[in-house]
């Protein structure tokens, strides 16, 4: 119960904030058309003017929320103007990217754990690849994509997003796989197992709690990616074509229904993937037992 109440009280704050910003902002406009009238206009008509703007610098709250049920329950989910298809049109870049960015990041992670020299040679470069914005890294991959025949549009932004999604993996599986102590791995050395026993058998298994916790920051990650690589594409469907439409048009509302669409897609992914942690924890637990 305290933690609802607490998650309630952060949340009213957050909103309460947000009205005020949206009064103080957009009260230039309401302003400066009531002194082109002539009029001066009271506290209760400023804040009645800055809450219904069209095209306000700050929506208020209630707009936000208005336009994103509109965009998702009010239209057609095959209609081009539907959250829910520019979403899913974003989902499908951010799980192919997921899935390449695990494959990546674990393959990696396992080559560095297994060899000294993969260590020294690998590591610094994963580290560095970080170090370059996205936002100047999407447009090369763009040209690269179309240059060497991947006209699908899917396939670049899928490449973003697993650049942004295979470095939590990465480091979280390596220190996954080295989390066994050194008598864990002198016990199963005196029976006598391998190397490849030894990471099957004890490796692997201790590397499951720091790899699920990677995917929660790996699939934000990929979804981030997804929308970034949208914009150079010159994408005209998911949810970051509809940020960037909504900007050149001046829609802010577009933009933020569309932003508040991809937190929303974050979080239904982020508990997708605790669930399937949960799933996991217990049936290893059953085979414990």
């Amino acid at each position: 119960m305290r933690n609802i109440l607490s998650i309630l009280t952060v949340v009213i704050a957050i909103i309460a904030l947000w009205y005020v910003g949206s009064f103080f902002m957009n009260r230039a406009w309401v302003m400066d058309q009531a002194a082109r009238a002539g009029e001066t206009p009271s506290l209760m008509q400023q804040i009645e003017g800055t809450m219904t703007q069209d095209r306000a610098k700050l929506p208020a709250p209630h707009q936000v929320a208005q336009e994103l049920w509109k965009g998702t329950v009010e239209k057609k989910v095959t209609s081009k103007r539907s959250l829910v298809y520019h979403g899913y049109i974003t989902f499908q870049s951010t799980m192919a990217g997921f899935a390449l960015g695990i494959f990546a990041g674990v393959a990696l992670a396992v080559l560095i754990v297994v060899s000294r020299v993969a260590d020294l040679a690998l590591m610094p470069w994963a580290i560095i690849s970080q170090t370059i914005p996205v936002v100047a890294l999407a447009p090369m991959i763009v040209v690269l994509s179309n240059a060497v025949g991947f006209e699908s549009l899917i396939v670049p932004k899928a490449l973003i997003a697993a650049y942004l999604s295979f470095f939590p993996v990465l480091v979280s599986m390596i220190a996954g796989l080295r989390s066994p102590d050194g008598m864990q791995l002198d016990l199963l050395r005196t029976y006598g197992a391998s190397q490849s026993q030894v990471f099957w058998k004890l490796r692997l298994p201790a590397s499951l709690p720091y790899f699920f916790a990677s995917l929660k920051i790996a699939v934000a990650a990929s979804l981030v990616g997804a929308i970034v690589g949208e914009l150079p594409t010159g994408a005209i469907a998911g949810l970051g074509a509809r940020m960037l439409i909504g900007s050149q048009f001046g829609q802010p509302m577009i933009m933020w229904s569309a932003l508040f669409a991809a937190a929303i897609l974050a979080a239904l992914l982020i508990w997708l993937v605790t669930g399937i942690e949960a799933l996991a924890a217990r049936m290893m637990g059953g085979r414990r037992a």
